[in-house]
């Protein structure tokens, strides 16, 4: 068995489990991107987008403290354009996510209702601490077969193949199996790491202008870089699930939904500024979305196929 349009890199690598699944790493969100000039189009590729209820499950694998762990399921919680919290302030999370229902308005299939799913919990490192794609892809594996989003989100302590060398997270997908195929992420934990090419700008980063590190809206520079990346691989995966969805560019390299727009948080932004944040009065801490529980969060802009152009929400 094959994926379509197999490219080079980490953009799209090719890995066979165990189970004989075949894993698909399709778009990749790369180290400390800048502000770059959009091409004016993502194109519909009339591949096949996800469909019904999709429940987003989180995997997390290595040492994460609770708070950590209600950080980003708090965000993932807040992506619903519908029935879900529907008490976030504007400029809220569930507003940035309804950007990519325009992409679905192009194709003859109805949005997707996400919804938080299950929780796994993987703390005795039962892979190691040193991993490959294919140890991603069968970390995903644990998650639901079919209709769902499997998130694989990995501590700080834990070395992936690609991870601050070429990508801060991936997404793809697995076929091959009887119950189906499932879109899957994964996010690092940068924290101990590369900060400063994966939580930018959080963190002073290593390459380019040197601006001053921002305050993180939840007191956490790793996680909270955790959310940008995750917020950017969630967009690309529902836009673009199986590699023949929306994109711009060549299959070999494409750019995606948050992908497309980089370096980019609010207006104003240019190479080594993200841009003119919101920022808390009371904790410094700068975001451009409100989410559930009160919470803050910075996600990163996305093209907006109604304008051609890189939306931000500030």
């Amino acid at each position: 068995m094959a994926c379509s349009g197999i490219s080079p890199c980490f953009l799209c690598i090719l890995v066979v489990v165990a189970s004989l699944l075949v894993q698909c790493s399709y778009g990749a969100r790369k180290l400390n991107a800048l502000v770059e000039e959009q091409s004016p189009v993502l194109t519909y590729h009339k591949g096949v987008l996800l469909a019904g209820p999709v429940s987003v499950n989180l995997i997390w694998y290595g040492t994460f403290t609770a708070s950590q762990r209600a950080i980003i399921s708090d965000f993932v919680a807040s992506l619903p354009t519908t029935g879900g919290d529907q008490k976030q302030p504007e400029p809220s999370v569930s507003t940035w996510w309804k950007t990519t229902e325009r992409y679905y308005a192009q194709s003859k299939t109805k949005f997707p209702t996400l919804m938080l799913g299950d929780q796994i919990l993987d703390e005795s490192y039962s892979l190691g601490k040193s991993l490959t794609d294919a140890d991603i892809a069968k970390l995903a594996s644990r998650g639901a077969p079919k209709n769902a989003v499997n998130v694989v989100l990995t501590a700080d302590d834990v070395a992936v193949e690609g991870f601050c060398m070429s990508r801060c997270g991936t997404h793809g997908s697995s076929s091959g199996s009887k119950s189906g195929r499932f879109a899957y992420i994964w996010v690092g934990n940068s924290v101990t790491q590369c900060p400063g090419q994966c939580a930018w700008p959080f963190h002073q980063p290593v390459y380019g202008p040197q601006t001053r590190a921002l305050v993180a809206p939840n007191g956490d520079v790793g996680i909270d870089g955790m959310v940008i990346n995750l917020a950017s691989m969630m967009a690309g995966t529902v836009t673009n699930p199986f590699g023949d969805g929306f994109y711009q560019g060549p299959k070999e390299a494409p750019l995606e939904a948050a992908t497309a727009c980089p370096g980019i948080y609010a207006k104003g932004a240019y190479p080594g500024y993200p841009g003119n944040l919101l920022v808390d009065r009371t904790t410094g801490a700068s975001y451009n979305a409100n989410g559930g529980h009160g919470r803050k969060y910075l996600v990163p802009a996305l093209f907006d196929p109604s304008t051609s152009s890189c939306s931000t929400l500030v």
